[in-house]
């Protein structure tokens, strides 16, 4: 099959080369500055857009597919790309990307582009957290002085990742709470065998953990909670823009503070791609 691929990042790269080697031809742009995928066999790096998807189907944008809602990711490469001039270009084709905003569906209406937003597939979902768990644990080692064994932690969220994270931090030997607002949720904390909190009720009780972590997509930890935590405390935030934890606050009382992005494509890039590669295979065997 001829691929296009456009932009992204080192996961996107190495899916790149995974494909190719499954024998599809692939046309690259914006990429120009990967040195792993010069000379690899089935790639054609091109010059311009119009040549990188002139004679495909199915084009694979970054994930996610913009920072800022206007400007394409392409980490490796000096070109700017526009999801305008991306859309307008790829009309009447297939475009797999990540975390694609509302903006972008009504761009693609216009020109007949059936885009397919590869984060919202279940499949890809609980694979990545995986990634995102094992990348969370290595930055809590890596920004804290003490040993994970015996460290209280508190998780906020009860999802995919919370589920995950809470479990391989258990494994650890960490004292891990976490926070949920279902009853549900709060029960199969309880039957995990970690300690619970409903998430509407923290605010003094913060002060005992050493390591807090927001997966929640929404100010959770506002200025007026912040004031609990203890200084030598380390506050990890999982979640997109703009986050669960107010940045202001935290800086404001000078507490150690990671925003945490993207972690499975930083910490596992290889293990990442292969994730990508499966389901846009199930996309393709679906759509095609």
């Amino acid at each position: 099959m001829k691929l296009s691929i456009i932009g992204g990042d080192l996961r996107i790269i190495k899916l790149a080369i995974m494909l190719a080697k499954d024998g599809n031809e692939i046309y690259s742009y914006g990429l120009e500055k990967a040195e792993d995928l010069k000379n690899v066999t089935n790639i054609t790096q091109c010059d311009t857009l119009r040549k990188a998807i002139e004679n495909v189907e199915v084009v694979i944008g970054p994930i996610p597919l913009s920072s800022n809602g206007n400007i394409v990711n392409t980490p490796f490469s000096e070109q700017e790309l526009t999801i305008r001039e991306l859309m307008h270009n790829i009309n009447a084709k297939i475009f797999i990307a990540g975390s694609i905003s509302p903006e972008v569906y009504e761009l693609a209406n216009d020109e007949y582009v059936e885009i397919i937003d590869i984060m919202k597939r279940e499949e890809l979902a609980v694979l990545n957290t995986i990634a995102t768990a094992e990348g969370t644990i290595q930055v809590a080692i890596e920004n804290t002085n003490k040993i994970l064994h015996g460290s209280e932690v508190l998780i906020l969220g009860f999802g995919r990742i919370g589920k995950v994270l809470a479990r391989k931090l258990a494994g650890l030997s960490v004292k891990v709470t976490c926070a949920a607002r279902k009853d549900e949720d709060l029960a199969w904390i309880h039957a995990y065998g970690h300690k619970a909190t409903n998430i509407n009720n923290i605010g003094e009780n913060l002060k005992q953990y050493d390591i807090i972590i927001n997966t929640v997509p929404h100010l959770i930890l506002t200025e007026e909670k912040i004031k609990y935590v203890k200084q030598d405390a380390l506050l990890i935030d999982l979640a997109s823009n703009p986050g669960g934890i107010d940045k202001k606050a935290v800086k404001d009382k000078k507490l150690k503070f990671v925003w945490a992005l993207s972690l499975p494509g930083k910490v596992a890039p290889t293990t990442s791609a292969e994730f990508i590669k499966d389901t846009v295979y199930n996309i393709l065997k679906d759509e095609l």
